[in-house]
């Protein structure tokens, strides 16, 4: 009879061991399933969260007004542009931009570049200086940019963020842009109704009252959108452009937030005028280089070449 009364106990504390063994394990199973769970939802919410990297990046449009005809200009400004560094935390698209074309030659050389660069921006003006190619210029950008569900678009810039540009930019084909410094001097600038460049007259430095330079002068993609919808403009388009633009900018009070980027912005030092200066290290843009001795003293001077890797293929002493 005792060892019936120990088997029996036996039983009853293997089956109570067992039950408790099972117990713990649903518990950790149930804790299982849900950190298991929670994993699951992290990695979802990771996945859905917006990341920062580009709601900080600066994009910057500069258009070049040139003329169709300017094959050579265009393609050693490409040289010029595309070998300059890339900028972290920015995105600088360079474009050429002109009125319609006239000349079968044209369509297709042109076309051609289009193909090969897609860095050509065609207004739908006949060619101008001074008689509202700049306004067509801004004015067009808005719907350029809306771009079509699916569409490539004709920039390619944005991915269908807003705004496309938080700077537009018009520029001379005769003046050098030293992006990176361009974007350094943004990066602390307001980006709604700004009104940037080199302030005219050249003895003056109060940006209020006068108007920016047309060798480039940029504003935010609010006046953009300004300058599309308002009647200020096309009431008032002959003149120098600069000026009138910078009449615009009166009249509509836009530009309340203005930049002088005098003495980053200059003229070639010669021949020597009010709104000349030498060659600095701090320069955003050199203007009114004419001649292709003059471009070459800049380049040199900002060591322009200083990326270019040695090779056996060729020799530079």
């Amino acid at each position: 009879m005792a060892k019936s009364g120990k088997g029996r106990r036996f039983i009853v504390s293997s089956i109570i061991f067992i039950a408790f063994l099972c117990t713990i394990a649903s518990i950790n199973e149930l804790r299982f399933d849900h950190l298991l769970r929670f994993s699951r939802c992290a990695l979802q919410l990771e996945d859905t969260l917006p990341t920062n990297a580009s709601s900080e990046e600066i994009r910057v449009l500069l258009g070049i007004l040139t003329l169709p005809d300017n094959y050579h200009r265009r393609h050693f400004l490409r040289l010029i542009y595309a070998t300059q560094p890339v900028v972290a935390g920015a995105k600088v698209d360079v474009k050429f931009v002109f009125c319609n074309l006239t000349k079968e030659d044209q369509k297709v050389l042109i076309a051609l570049e289009i193909m090969q660069y897609n860095d050509i921006i065609i207004l739908n003006c006949k060619e101008n200086m001074n008689n509202g190619k700049s306004y067509t210029y801004f004015s067009s950008l808005p719907d350029m940019l809306n771009e079509d569900p699916g569409s490539s678009g004709s920039l390619g810039s944005s991915g269908g963020t807003y705004p496309p540009y938080h700077y537009v930019m018009k520029g001379d084909d005769d003046a050098y842009f030293r992006l990176g410094q361009l974007v350094e001097s943004l990066r602390v600038l307001p980006r709604e109704d700004l009104y940037y460049g080199y302030t005219i007259p050249c003895n003056q430095m109060n940006p209020y009252g006068h108007y920016m330079s047309g060798m480039g002068y940029l504003i935010s993609w609010d006046i953009v959108e300004w300058l599309r919808v308002s009647d200020i403009p096309k009431m008032h388009l002959e003149g120098p452009e600069d000026k009138v633009f910078g009449d615009w900018m009166e009249k509509g009070k836009k530009g309340k937030n203005r930049h002088n980027a005098k003495w980053s912005m200059y003229n070639y030092p010669e021949p020597p005028t009010q709104c000349t200066h030498e060659l600095w290290p701090d320069t955003v843009a050199v203007h009114l280089l004419k001649t292709q001795e003059k471009w070459i003293r800049t380049l040199k001077y900002f060591n322009a070449t200083q990326d270019l890797k040695p090779s056996k293929l060729y020799h530079m002493d």
